[in-house]
């Protein structure tokens, strides 16, 4: 009989865990938590120092009565949760909903699912830290007070089913900032001096140290170079050194997995959750960059079996970040010499990046040697820069190399030729070329994970969440923004002659940025003008040291709750009694038919036009990618074109309109997407007929088993193949079944392997 059950929170950790343990030991997964705040009430006892209401949600109830059954039929619980704060509440959850005696409970925590670690953590195991649960349970409580208290408001003040939550508004206030910012840039243009210089057949490319505002100051500067003279004013060599990135943390690892890999936050750490679990990587949530004496050891030893002992150098690294929480270690490879590991593609490729980085670390300084030729005019009126850089040894940079922010950055070495000291040069040709300003870059998800990190918002359990959420709450959209063309000016001084000439460049385009939406900044410019504090970076980061200190068992976390509330509150009240017009409205022009006023409201289903003044009002939606403040009269006029009916078809009009999320068809009261290359604009009856044909054949092909034996399980036919849909998850069926013929064992064989 077995003697033990430990418990984790997911079927696949409790599949690697089993492995490691012996017959006497059940492993069962609680599928995360097993309770929660109430959906339907606040759930929190103001009146009796913040106290949670915590119920079991029905989805929850069955697995709850496997597990206390099982408690009850064994000597010792093995709580073997996450070994983060939200871990640690969750143990404490379900010793309290089992019932579980101090004696009889025991916490065990790893950093990692290897059998060494699992062995010694059940060789030592310890209590609940109640800190730690303390610590959580303070920023369930207070995000419910904020998120309870502030969306009523936002129903009232804005328009119904909209949501506030603490750290989600500072994130979408932040990315507010940034648009504007970019909305109110001014693009200044100066010409850049850039001369390319013969030495022999070889070529120098040199950049004058000034720029120059006008088209006039830049030409009368070509003109002085007329007849001018060059030679070598000197060479200097530095050698100088690069080091390696210190080893992943939960936000460096989203931020480099999305410049690297295109992943998102939110993909990273499902992919990093599932390395973790099949114990191929160490605990992905921490903030950490230690390695532990034994990885360090293991790594030292697979960088000189593959690279050569000229090519180690082992190095510490200390956490500096601002509010660093848990001793845990930096995110890397379990075992450092497996260089491949199974899973899906995506899988492998971000094993692959986490090892390479945690190799990296413990590797050599590159030595280069940086090159500055300074090349003069014979009268040494004029000096151009030439800077070159070359790697002498490779080092680190063998096997990775980090990737930046800035989206234009090359990462281009210039190769200078030998010159020396005194070499006289001749000039092939010398460029003026007009140079706009760049405006600031919208935040991607991982650059978004970095200024939230430099702030002290949030923690590495708290990052994928808020971007997750604020892109599902459409405060904010992820967006690709096309490249726009300009003209820009370009003076050649050539053989003592000065050509001029106009040149297109591409400027603006950007790749999976987030932008806010119309509702985002309405939202964000309510909250800032009536909780300030709550928009506040400072504020937010100090209430995330708050939570540190509950964790370090230094402050009450009830203290801490009524300290923020008794102010909070307040505010909350004066804003319910305030009768003041909050509705967003804007004037964008006069429709040039009606002669009328177009006014952009926020409606009950979002932002919209209407034309002010009809008998008969006539309103359009916004869509997702159009915001309120920034919609220009001839892209609002574009939307007044629709609705329009194309003709009939089946006795019933064929409508083309602008909708939330894009044109569409209408038919009979059924709505047809309308994808490129086809245009709502242009589009024919002919083409809209084939279109609902279309759609109607294939709901009529539409796959679906279903099984009276097993209620919920179904089998379908997506996308991607053929699928099992059960109990909420998807599990892809192998091309070795048939989904017409396979039964229910087959399923369950199916469901068990995932």
């Amino acid at each position: 009989m077995e003697n033990n059950l430990v418990i984790v929170e997911s079927p696949a950790k409790a599949k690697t865990i089993k492995k490691f343990l012996g017959n006497d030991f059940i492993v069962k997964s609680s599928y995360g938590h097993i309770r929660d705040l109430s959906k339907k009430k606040l759930g929190i006892d103001i009146e009796n120092g913040f106290l949670p209401e915590y119920e079991i949600p029905s989805d929850k109830k069955k697995i709850v009565t496997e597990l206390k059954k099982l408690a009850s039929s064994v000597q010792t619980v093995w709580l073997a949760t996450d070994e983060d704060r939200e871990g640690e509440a969750i143990s404490w959850h379900l010793s309290e909903v089992l019932k579980l005696s101090p004696n009889k409970r025991k916490r065990i925590v790893f950093h990692e699912i290897t059998k060494d670690a699992i062995t010694t953590s059940i060789k030592n195991p310890r209590d609940i830290d109640f800190n730690l649960v303390n610590a959580q349970q303070a920023r369930r409580i207070l995000d419910r007070l904020v998120g309870f208290n502030l969306s009523p408001l936002l129903w009232k003040k804005i328009k119904p089913a909209l949501s506030a939550g603490r750290v989600q508004s500072v994130a979408v206030k932040l990315i507010v900032e940034r648009e504007r910012e970019i909305a109110n840039f001014e693009a200044k243009s100066a010409y850049k001096i850039i001369g390319y210089f013969l030495s022999g057949k070889e070529i120098i490319k040199a950049e004058l140290g000034k720029k120059f505002d006008t088209h006039d100051e830049a030409k009368k500067f070509l003109e002085s170079l007329i007849n001018k003279e060059y030679y070598v004013a000197d060479v200097n060599k530095k050698p100088g050194k690069k080091s390696p990135a210190p080893p992943f943390t939960t936000s460096t690892l989203q931020q480099e997995a999305s410049r690297k890999l295109g992943m998102s936050v939110a993909q990273t750490m499902k992919y990093a959750q599932s390395l973790y679990e099949n114990g191929f990587i160490t605990y992905m949530r921490t903030d950490s960059v230690n390695l532990s004496d034994l990885a360090i050891n293991t790594i030292s030893k697979v960088v000189k079996e593959t690279f050569g002992e000229n090519y180690l150098k082992v190095r510490r690294y200390v956490t500096k970040t601002k509010g660093a929480q848990e001793a845990h270690e930096a995110i890397r490879p379990t075992y450092a010499d497996k260089e491949t590991i199974e899973g899906s593609k995506q899988e492998q490729k971000l094993y692959d990046l986490i090892r390479k980085r945690t190799l990296a670390s413990q590797m050599a300084d590159a030595i280069i040697e940086k090159t500055t030729i300074t090349i003069n005019t014979t009268d040494d009126q004029i000096s151009f820069i030439s800077t070159g850089e070359t790697i002498t040894f490779d080092g680190f940079l063998k096997l990775y190399s980090e990737s930046g922010d800035d989206e234009n950055q090359q990462e281009t070495q210039n190769v200078l030729p030998l010159v020396k000291k005194g070499d006289i040069l001749s000039a092939k040709k010398i460029e003026a070329i007009e140079k706009y300003d760049n405006p600031p870059y919208r935040y991607t998800e991982a650059s978004l994970v970095k200024k939230l990190e430099e702030l002290g918002i949030g923690r590495p359990s708290t990052y994928a969440p808020t971007i997750s959420t604020i892109q599902q709450r459409e405060y904010v959209i992820k967006e690709n923004k096309p490249a726009k063309t300009r003209n820009i000016n370009c003076l050649v001084l050539e053989n003592n002659k000065i050509a001029e000439k106009i040149v297109s460049e591409k400027f603006g385009g950007e790749s999976a940025k987030l932008v806010p939406t119309s509702i985002g900044m309405i939202v964000t410019d309510y909250l800032q003008a009536h909780f300030d504090d709550i928009l506040d970076y400072g504020f937010t980061a100090n209430i995330e040291e708050k939570f540190d200190e509950i964790a370090l068992g230094k402050i009450s976390w009830n203290k801490m709750i009524k300290e923020f509330y008794s102010k909070f509150i307040k505010k909350v009240e004066s804003s319910l009694k305030e009768k003041e017009n909050t509705k967003y409205e804007r004037e964008v022009g006069i429709h040039p038919t009606y002669g009328l006023p177009i006014i952009l409201r926020i409606g009950k289903y979002g932002p919209y036009a209407a034309i002010e003044g009809l008998e008969k009002p006539i309103h359009v939606s916004l869509k997702k990618n159009q915001n309120i403040e920034s919609i220009t009269l001839e892209e609002v006029l574009e939307m007044f074109k629709f609705p329009r009916t194309l003709g009939s078809y089946e006795n019933d009009d064929v409508i083309v309109a602008i909708g939330k999320y894009g044109p569409y068809i209408k038919h009979k009261n059924n709505f047809y997407s309308i994808k490129k290359p086809d245009d709502p604009n242009t589009i024919s009856l002919e083409r809209a007929i084939e279109i609902i044909g279309n759609k109607s054949s294939n709901e009529k092909n539409k796959f679906s088993r279903e099984f009276n034996e097993l209620p919920g399980l179904k089998i379908l036919k997506g996308r991607f193949g053929p699928y099992i849909s059960y109990q909420g998850k998807n599990y892809k069926i192998p091309k070795t079944y048939d989904p017409e013929t396979m039964g229910v064992e087959d399923c369950k064989k199916i469901i068990n392997q995932n």
